[in-house]
C-alpha cells in the first residue's frame, strides 16, 4: 500500500484519522458503505417521524460507528440529513391530520434558524468529550421529564407558564424566539434535528399537545436544517455524499414513523420518546468510559 493511499476500511484508524485527517478527506474517500448508511437514514427516518425530530441520536452513533469521520463531522453530516426528515416529517403530519401550532411555531422558527448559524460555530471548537457529554445530559433529562409527565397525569403534564401570558402575544413571540434560538443553536451543533428539546419545550413551557408538538418541531427544523448544513459544508464539518444519501433514505421511513405516532395515545408517545431517549443516553455513556478506558491504557 501506497503512504498515501487511504487505510482499508476498518483497519489502520489512528486518532488522526478521527480528527485532522478525516478533515481533509473528500467525503468520496471517507470510509462506509452506502448500504449501510442508507439503512441507517431509512431507521433514523422512523425514529424521527415517530418522536418529531431527534434522528440525529441514531445518526450520530451509527455514523460514529461505521464511519470513520470525526466526531465533529458526524454531527455536521447529521444535520444534513435531518432535512430529508423535517421535510418528510411536516408535510406527513400536515396531511394525514396532525395539528401544527404556527403560533407557537412561529418564533420558535425564526429563533431556530438564527440557531442554526451559531451552532454550527460552536460545534467546531468543542472536543469530542464535550460532545457526548452534552448529549447525554440532553437525553437524560428529555427522558425523565416525558417519564413524569406520562406517569403524573394532569399535574405535571400543564404548562409551567400561566394561560394568560401565553395568550399575550407580546410575551409569546419573544419568549419562543429566544427558545428557538437557544434549541436551533444546540440543534446545528449537535446535528440531532432538535426533537429532543423542541417537542419537551413546547409541552413543558407553553403546553402544546404532544402530537401537535412533534410536527409543529419537524417544521421548525426545515430551514435550520439548511441554515446548519451550509455553516457545516463550507467549514468542512460535515460530508455532502454522506449526509445527501441520508436525507433523501430518510424521508420513506419518516413518513412511516408518522403515520405511528398518529396513532399512539400522547402519553404512550411520550413514554416511546422517553424509553428512546434513555437507550440513546446508556449507549452515549458506555461508549465515553469505553474511550476514556483506551486512553488511560
Amino acid at each position: 500500500m501506497a503512504p498515501s493511499d487511504p487505510p482499508p476500511p476498518g483497519r489502520g484508524r489512528t486518532a488522526a484519522d478521527r480528527t485532522g485527517t478525516a478533515h481533509r478527506r473528500s467525503p468520496d474517500e471517507q470510509e462506509g458503505r452506502a448500504g449501510g448508511v442508507g439503512t441507517i437514514g431509512l431507521v433514523g427516518g422512523v425514529v424521527g417521524g415517530l418522536i418529531g425530530g431527534g434522528s440525529g441520536v441514531l445518526f450520530v452513533p451509527a455514523l460514529d460507528r461505521f464511519t470513520t469521520m470525526s466526531r465533529a463531522r458526524v454531527h455536521g453530516t447529521s444535520t444534513i440529513a435531518n432535512i430529508g426528515v423535517c421535510v418528510a416529517g411536516a408535510a406527513g403530519y400536515a396531511v394525514g391530520g396532525g395539528a401544527l401550532d404556527l403560533r407557537v411555531g412561529a418564533g420558535l422558527i425564526v429563533g431556530g434558524t438564527l440557531g442554526g448559524v451559531i451552532g454550527p460555530r460552536l460545534l467546531a471548537r468543542a472536543s469530542e468529550t464535550v460532545l457526548r457529554l452534552l448529549l447525554i445530559a440532553i437525553l437524560v433529562l428529555t427522558a425523565a421529564k416525558l417519564a413524569v409527565d406520562a406517569f403524573a397525569g394532569p399535574v405535571l403534564a400543564d404548562a409551567v407558564l400561566p394561560g394568560w401570558l401565553i395568550a399575550d402575544p407580546w410575551f409569546l413571540h419573544p419568549a419562543t424566539t429566544v427558545v428557538g434560538l437557544v434549541i436551533g443553536a444546540w440543534a446545528g451543533a449537535m446535528g440531532l434535528g432538535g426533537g429532543l428539546l423542541a417537542v419537551p419545550a413546547m409541552v413543558l413551557l407553553f403546553g402544546t399537545e404532544m402530537h401537535v408538538a412533534a410536527g409543529t418541531s419537524l417544521l421548525m427544523f426545515i430551514p435550520n436544517s439548511i441554515v446548519g448544513t451550509v455553516v457545516h459544508l463550507r467549514q468542512g464539518t460535515a460530508s455532502g455524499r454522506w449526509g445527501r444519501l441520508l436525507a433523501l433514505t430518510s424521508a420513506p421511513g419518516t413518513l412511516a414513523g408518522v403515520a405511528l405516532g398518529l396513532a399512539l395515545d400522547a402519553a404512550v408517545l411520550g413514554l416511546v420518546f422517553a424509553g428512546f431517549a434513555t437507550v440513546m443516553a446508556v449507549r452515549e455513556t458506555i461508549q465515553l468510559l469505553l474511550r476514556h478506558r483506551r486512553r488511560r491504557a
